[in-house]
């Protein structure tokens, strides 16, 4: 019985030890090909929460001298901080995009990312990106250099990028900021998990 209890507990977090032995076991290695430390595991968490302090991926210590990790957040140290394939941000992206459709499909939703309705011109770009007028600029010169010219517009002689350039622009170049969307609409979609009366960032006592 307190074994089955134990392994419904680390279905739902896990602490920094159950961590390390789960990433020793599948091989994963830092990006300097060595075993994961205790310290680097640390520091994979420091930057975790630095990158995403919204998803509450790591437990408060109340009674507990230790920390505990939501299965959500190892996936992420295993699948982004620790991977080798991609870049950081690629990574970051992917995990998200990933967890939304998970939790869409659980919870019987449809898709829905309807976050660039407005077309923008050059100042109100700046704005929404929060990059300097010669950033925007280059990324409007790499969106037309991809194919996607069309996206650009010449409106009362100022250029104006419709809805589906700017979607564009966020996705493929300040990329940064659709990760910002992602990680919002995520965690809204967790707590229409929660409220449906599943479990998330719950440590049952332990911590």
């Amino acid at each position: 019985m307190w074994r089955d209890s134990e392994q419904v507990l680390d279905s739902i977090f896990l602490s920094y030890n159950k961590i390390l032995k789960r990433l020793h076991s599948l091989g994963i290695t830092t990006k300097h090909g060595k075993e994961i430390t205790h310290l680097d595991l640390r520091k994979a968490v420091d930057v975790m929460l630095k990158k995403h302090p919204t998803c509450r991926w790591r437990s408060e210590k109340i009674k507990s001298r230790k920390y505990f990790v939501l299965i959500e957040g190892y996936e992420w140290l295993n699948r982004v901080y620790f991977q080798k394939e991609k870049s950081s941000i690629d990574a970051d992206v992917d995990f998200f995009e990933t967890r939304i459709k998970l939790y869409e499909e659980f919870l019987k939703l449809e898709h829905n990312e309807n976050w660039w309705n407005d077309d923008m011109n050059i100042r109100q770009l700046c704005n929404y990106f929060n990059r300097k007028d010669i950033t925007v600029r280059k990324a409007i010169k790499e969106m037309c250099n991809s194919g996607f010219k069309k996206y650009k517009l010449l409106i009362n002689n100022k250029v104006v990028i419709s809805k589906e350039g700017v979607e564009w622009i966020c996705k493929k170049v300040f990329k940064q900021k659709y990760l910002e969307l992602l990680e919002k609409h995520k965690m809204e979609l967790t707590e229409r998990y929660i409220k449906a009366g599943y479990i998330y960032d719950h440590f049952f006592w332990r911590n």
